[in-house]
C-alpha cells in the first residue's frame, strides 16, 4: 500500500536488473520523499567489518499506526489566528494614528501633507487676484434678466451697464460670492455711456481697488468676472487685445452708445454685462459690455474671442457724477459730425458758434483725421474717442481743409443738456 510518502513496489512488477521486491527497501527512499517509486533504484547494504554478520537496514514499516496529527494542526491554526489578531490590531492602531483611516468613518487618499510653496496662491497669481476681487462681484437680478456689477464703496454704490437695469422697477435683487442678496435701487443711468449705479441696501461692503485705463497696454493679462448665462462668480482670463476701439452699440429706439472700448479675448458672454475687467494687480480697468459674435439673435450669440469694456476712467467719472449729482455730463467737442460716411476722417456738418471746436478754429466741413494722435476713419470714431476724456481736457487734433492740412489744439467741454 501507499501512505503518501514511502512506497513500495508492488509484488510481481520488478523490471529485468532491478532490485528484487523482497528485498529491503532501496536506502534513500525516506529522504527523498517525491522520489518515483517506480524508477530504478540498488540497494545500499553497508559493509561490515570483517568477521561480522550484515544486518540488513532497519526501515519503518509503512504499514504501522502513525501519530494522529491533529494536535498538531490545531496548536498551529489557534497560533495563526493569535498572529493574525495581533498584527490586525497593531496595524488598525497604526493606521488611525497616521490618519489613514479615522472613526467617523472610511478616509481614502494619502494623508495631507504640506503644501509645497509653489502651489500657495500668492497674492499676486491669478488665483490670488480671483480670491481677492469675488467678494467685491454682485449678480444683478432685474425682472427678467440677469447682469454683473462690482462694489465701489463700502456703504453699497454698485457700478453696472445702464442696459442691463434698462426698465428696471423695485424688483431689484444682488447677490454675493458668499451666497447672501440684498435689495437694490437704481441711483441713475446714462444710457449714452452705458453706465449706471445701484445702491445696495447693505453696510459694510468690500469695494474693488479702481486702476487707471490709460496706463494699460496691449498684451497685459486681464481676468473677466461676472454670472455669464446665470452662471455666478464666474471668472475668465485673456489680454488686452486692442485699446480705444471705438464702439457705437444700442439697440432700435434706444439711445446710441458711445465709447472707446478696451478689446480683450477674456471669455465674455451674456450676463457679465457690468462685471469687472481687471489687471494683474487685482484693480479694475474696465466693465465688461459687449461683444461681437457671428450669431444673428441673441440667443446664438456667443463669445469668439471679441470682447469690449468701457475704460474704468470714464466709468468712474461717470459714476461719480451720477452719485454727487443724479446726472451725467457727457465731453463734447462742440461740433455735429457726418456718421456712415468712408471720408478717411471725421466730416464736421455744423460748428457750434463760440464752442471748443470753433474757439479752437475748425469750420464747417474739415475733416477730422486724428485726435491726441488716434487715428479716425469717420464720425464715429470721434464720438466715442471724446467720450473718452474728460471736461476740459485739451486735446491735439489734426485735420483736412480742402487740399490743405493743418492742427490745432481743442479744449473739450461738458454738454449743456
Amino acid at each position: 500500500m501507499t501512505d503518501g510518502w514511502n512506497w513500495r513496489r508492488p509484488p510481481g512488477s520488478s523490471a529485468p536488473g532491478t532490485p528484487d521486491p523482497a528485498a529491503p527497501w532501496w536506502s534513500d527512499a525516506t529522504a527523498d520523499p517525491w522520489r518515483d517509486p517506480w524508477a530504478p533504484a540498488a540497494v545500499h547494504v553497508s559493509t561490515s567489518p570483517a568477521g561480522e554478520i550484515p544486518q540488513p537496514e532497519v526501515v519503518p514499516d509503512p504499514d504501522a499506526p502513525r501519530r494522529s496529527l491533529g494536535p498538531i494542526l490545531a496548536i498551529c491554526l489557534v497560533t495563526a489566528l493569535l498572529a493574525g489578531g495581533l498584527g490586525g490590531t497593531l496595524g488598525f492602531l497604526f493606521a488611525v494614528r497616521g490618519g489613514y483611516v479615522s472613526n467617523g468613518g472610511t478616509q481614502i487618499g494619502a494623508p495631507a501633507q504640506q503644501v509645497p510653496e509653489s502651489m500657495q496662491r500668492a497674492p499676486e497669481t491669478l488665483a490670488g487676484v480671483a480670491e481677492r476681487v469675488l467678494p467685491s462681484v454682485v449678480t444683478v437680478r432685474v425682472t427678467g434678466a440677469i447682469g454683473s456689477g462690482f462694489v465701489v464703496s463700502d456703504d453699497g454704490y454698485v457700478i453696472t451697464n445702464d442696459h442691463v437695469v434698462e426698465g428696471a422697477g423695485d424688483t431689484m435683487s444682488v447677490s454675493f460670492s458668499d451666497g447672501t442678496t440684498a435689495s437694490a435701487r437704481v441711483v441713475g443711468r446714462d444710457p449714452e455711456s452705458d453706465i449706471a449705479v445701484i445702491k445696495v441696501a447693505k453696510s459694510d461692503l468690500t469695494p474693488v481697488e479702481l486702476g487707471d485705463s490709460d496706463s494699460i497696454a496691449v498684451g497685459d493679462p486681464v481676468l473677466a468676472f461676472g454670472s455669464p448665462l446665470a452662471l455666478v462668480n464666474t471668472v475668465t482670463s485673456g489680454i488686452v487685445s486692442a485699446l480705444d476701439r471705438p464702439i457705437e452699440a444700442g439697440e432700435a429706439g434706444g439711445a446710441t452708445r458711445y465709447y472707446a472700448a478696451i478689446q480683450t479675448d477674456a471669455a465674455v458672454n451674456q450676463g457679465n454685462s457690468g462685471g469687472p475687467l481687471v489687471n494683474a494687480a487685482g484693480q479694475v480697468i474696465g466693465v465688461n459690455s459687449v461683444i461681437r459674435s457671428v450669431g444673428s439673435t441673441d440667443t446664438e450669440a456667443g463669445n469668439i474671442g471679441l470682447a469690449f469694456a468701457i475704460p474704468i476712467n470714464q466709468a468712474k467719472r461717470v459714476a461719480t457724477d451720477i452719485i454727487d449729482t443724479g446726472k451725467a455730463r457727457r465731453t463734447v467737442i462742440g461740433a455735429e459730425v457726418v456718421t456712415g460716411e468712408t471720408a478717411g476722417g471725421a466730416r464736421l456738418r455744423t460748428v457750434e458758434p463760440a464752442g471748443p471746436a470753433a474757439t479752437a478754429g475748425l469750420k464747417s466741413g474739415d475733416v477730422l483725421t486724428r485726435i491726441d494722435g488716434h487715428v479716425l476713419e469717420d464720425g464715429t470714431d470721434l464720438i466715442a474717442l471724446v467720450r473718452k476724456y474728460a471736461p476740459g481736457s485739451v486735446v491735439a487734433v489734426d485735420y483736412r481743409r480742402g487740399t490743405k492740412n493743418a492742427s490745432a489744439s481743442v479744449t473739450l467741454a461738458a454738454d449743456t443738456n
